[in-house]
């Protein structure tokens, strides 16, 4: 493990970076005891998206993998949670200057911060949760030092669309993001290839909304639960869908708004987390979720850093190594077609086996 700390130069970036951080938000917090008897020196550090750490979704469950991965290393480890975009280069600054061995960031919206800060610092490692740190858009990591953590959620999304496909009772279902960049589209793609492979399987006529592929869709604009948010989503419930696929973190609290203002049958379908267990409005709504493993991997990541063993080469969660995956449908298993849950599983042995493809930016 590494044993070096940085002193007096370190010491003065952090005068600099705790002046920028006062105006945008708390700096880093103090160091989080693990109350592991035997402590280590290696410090991890996790920075949010604007989203926070209680978003119930992506940011919350990396989080918890830093949490989990520091017990076990028996570290401490720092967090700070961003409230914009502002706050992530000061933040990661702040947290070069109090020594952290590997930095964790969530999400698209921190890549290229999270690419300036690891270029500038050759000797921390960086752990980029949902996305390949390729701003450029060249096919290469833009940092050898950084290791991306991504998820083909495409595959469990098609179980999803599947899955909704065979319960709407209207014909119609509906998806909208909050922006359309790769990882939320990658969601709709999935859900649109899903819901299409069941139509014509089944030789039935179900309808999507909010989707047509190739960035052509219904977004938000942003990640916020607002009024937009709300709005977006009567949009899509006006459109006859009586199933509705969120993607973008907390925007799926304006669904649950629109939901109750309509007074109908409607269906909620969650992403990243099994949104029955971390969100209880949502227990009478959810009939699945659309899963990534995002705390088991950043564990593992976070514990292969603390142990001398960092990789940087590219993780990719899928249905075969359970990176992704489809929740069970809790309040709704009585509500669901005997024969689904049996099709699912065929359906996910054949995108597994590759039988039925399912493309994605990180398949195709």
């Amino acid at each position: 493990m590494k044993t070096w700390k940085r002193t007096t130069a370190a010491a003065a970036v952090a005068l600099v970076a705790s002046a920028a951080l006062a105006a945008c938000g708390d700096a880093p917090d103090e160091d989080n005891d693990s109350n592991a008897s035997e402590k280590s020196d290696f410090l991890p550090c996790i920075l949010s998206d604007a989203g926070g750490f209680d978003d119930k979704s992506f940011n919350q469950l990396s989080y918890e993998g830093v949490q989990e991965a520091a017990k076990e290393l028996g570290s401490d480890y720092k967090q700070f949670e961003s409230k914009n975009e502002n706050d992530y280069a000061p933040a990661l600054e702040n947290f070069v200057a109090q020594g952290c061995d590997a930095i964790v960031t969530v999400g698209f919206a921190l890549s290229a911060a999270t690419v300036e800060s690891a270029k500038a610092n050759p000797d921390i490692e960086y752990i980029l949760i949902d996305d390949a740190a390729d701003n450029d858009f060249d096919g290469t990591k833009d940092a050898e030092n950084i290791k991306p953590i991504l998820y083909d959620t495409a595959q469990a999304a098609f179980l999803a669309g599947y899955a909704a496909a065979d319960y709407t009772k209207t014909g119609t279902v509906g998806t909208y993001g909050g922006q359309p960049f790769p990882t939320v589209t990658i969601f709709m793609d999935g859900f649109k290839q899903g819901v299409e492979y069941y139509a014509a399987n089944k030789g039935k006529d179900v309808k999507l909304v909010g989707w047509e592929g190739n960035d052509k869709g219904v977004f938000t604009g942003g990640f916020d639960a607002n009024e937009k948010a709300t709005n977006t989503a009567k949009q899509i419930l006006d459109q006859n869908a009586d199933v509705i696929l969120p993607v973008g973190g907390p925007i799926y609290q304006g669904a649950l708004t629109a939901i109750a203002d309509s007074g109908k049958d409607v269906a909620l379908i969650g992403v990243d987390a099994d949104f029955f267990e971390t969100d209880p409005n949502t227990q009478d709504l959810v009939l699945t979720s659309i899963l990534k493993n995002m705390k088991t991997s950043t564990i593992e990541a976070v514990v292969a850093a603390g142990n001398g063993d960092f990789d940087a080469e590219a993780y990719v969660g899928t249905l075969e190594n359970d990176g992704v995956g489809l929740a069970p449908f809790h309040n709704f298993e009585s509500k669901i077609s005997d024969t689904l849950q049996a099709e699912l599983d065929e359906v996910k042995q054949g995108i597994i086996d590759g039988s039925i493809p399912v493309t994605s930016y990180l398949s195709s």
